[in-house]
C-alpha cells in the first residue's frame, strides 16, 4: 500500500470528518484522479518534438500519454484542424498516489525560488490546477538528454464540494500552500 494513501485513510479522513461534520465517512472528499497536460506548440514545424514530449511525460506519469489534436484551425499559427500538438495523461488509483506524492515531497521543493504554490488556483469545485515552468523538476528526466524545456499543467480532480473542503485535503496531503 502507497505511504500517501495509508496517511489519507488513517490521518486525513478522520481529521476532515472533525473539521467538516460530516455525518459518514464517505463524505470526505477524495482525490478521484490527476491530469498532466503538456502542449507542445512547436510541433507544428518538427513532430520530433511532441515524440520527446511523449517520451518525457511516459517517464513522469508511469504510463504512456495521449496524444492531443487541435480542435481548430487558426491561420496565425500555422495550425489546422486534428494536427497533434500536445499530449496528456490521466493517472488514478495506485499510479496517482504515487506521482502525487513525488510531486509533493520531491519534485516541487526542486523548484528554483519556490515559497509555496498558490492558494487561488482552485476552480470553484474543489478542483486544482499547478502550471509547472519546467519538466527537470522531477527526478525521472536526465538533465543531459533534455534539448528544450517545456512546462506543463497538472490538474488534480477531487470530489470536494467547496474550495475550502479541497483546499484542507490537499494540504493534509502535504502540499506546500504559500504562505
Amino acid at each position: 500500500m502507497n505511504r500517501l494513501k495509508e496517511k489519507y485513510i488513517n490521518e486525513v479522513v478522520p481529521s476532515l470528518v472533525e473539521k467538516f461534520d460530516y455525518s459518514s465517512v464517505m463524505q470526505a472528499p477524495k482525490v478521484e484522479k490527476i491530469v498532466i497536460n503538456m502542449g507542445v506548440g512547436d510541433a507544428v514545424s518538427n513532430s520530433k518534438f511532441l515524440d520527446e514530449a511523449v517520451e518525457e511525460l511516459t517517464l513522469i506519469a508511469g504510463q504512456k500519454p495521449v496524444i492531443t489534436k487541435a480542435k481548430k484551425s487558426i491561420a496565425g499559427f500555422r495550425l489546422r484542424e486534428g494536427m497533434p500538438i500536445g499530449a496528456k495523461v490521466t493517472l488514478r488509483g495506485q499510479r496517482m498516489y504515487e506521482f502525487l506524492d513525488k510531486l509533493v515531497s520531491v519534485s516541487l521543493p526542486r523548484v528554483r525560488d519556490f515559497h509555496g504554490v498558490s492558494k487561488r488556483a482552485f476552480d470553484g469545485r474543489g478542483n486544482y490546477t499547478l502550471g509547472v515552468r519546467e519538466q527537470l523538476i522531477f527526478p525521472e528526466i536526465d538533465f543531459d538528454n533534455v534539448n528544450k524545456v517545456r512546462g506543463m499543467d497538472i490538474v488534480i480532480v477531487t470530489t470536494a464540494n467547496t474550495d475550502e473542503e479541497s483546499k484542507e485535503l490537499l494540504s493534509q496531503l502535504g502540499m506546500p500552500f504559500a504562505k
